[in-house]
């Protein structure tokens, strides 16, 4: 199996398109109320989603990762485009050669960048 992408239900898809495409650039695909960015092979989409309302109560349940060789530049790329930092890069505890920084859309999702895991790597 391979992942596709991740989906992100909002009562206020275009807030969050505006949000990330500050942060990646123009969505891939714009249509029927969703927006796609193509990150690695995985897509991001945002879409309105009848059976969500306001900002996510337990935005650490589900994050989703982005892996960079540059956590550090990533990080400062993104936080200059007004990401909403919720961590600043640091080294988890039982790798401390590896960075992860973490995020939060305007709905309160998380989001990570981390670096390249040896057991995670192609």
């Amino acid at each position: 199996m391979e992942m596709n992408g991740v989906m992100v239900g909002s009562e206020d898809p275009t807030r969050l398109a505006e949000y990330y495409t500050k942060i990646f650039g123009e969505p891939a695909m714009s249509e029927d109320g969703f927006s796609g960015w193509k990150l690695g092979s995985a897509w991001l989409t945002v879409y309105a989603h009848d059976q969500v309302t306001g900002k996510n109560a337990q935005p650490g349940r589900v994050m989703w990762i982005l892996e960079s060789a540059d956590v550090q530049g990533d990080f400062d790329r993104f936080k200059s485009a007004g990401a909403s930092v919720v961590l600043e890069p640091y080294h988890p505890q039982e790798d401390p050669s590896m960075l992860v920084a973490t995020f939060a859309d305007p709905d309160d999702n998380y989001f990570q960048l981390m670096s390249p895991a040896p057991e995670m790597s192609k």
